[in-house]
């Protein structure tokens, strides 16, 4: 996943976002990431991811391995296609 490309499809915030709210928040816990523009709020997808990105972010990497957009965005539609969320309004779509 590229910086530029959505981590959190619901309320349309980047990696970048998340990195930079990592980088100068400090947050103690994964859930204070939901501070970052309601990161992790909305159908619960990206919520292993934002853990991800923390706990990379605590062992001092620069980077958490995350997966391409393309399929990020299609195992999200499965998510909530089978239940796991419902995405607010003005979320990114089910593909």
């Amino acid at each position: 996943m590229k910086p530029e490309e959505e981590l959190c499809l619901c309320f349309h915030v980047t990696q970048r976002k998340v990195a930079n709210y990592l980088r100068i928040e400090n947050p103690r816990s994964v859930s204070q990431l939901s501070e970052c523009y309601g990161a992790g709020t909305g159908c619960g997808w990206c919520r292993p991811f934002l853990k991800k990105m923390f706990e990379a972010h605590r062992a001092g990497l620069t980077e958490a391995e995350l997966p391409t957009a393309s399929d990020y965005a299609k195992s999200r539609s499965d998510y909530v296609r089978e239940g796991g969320g419902t995405p607010p309004p003005g979320a990114t779509p089910v593909e």
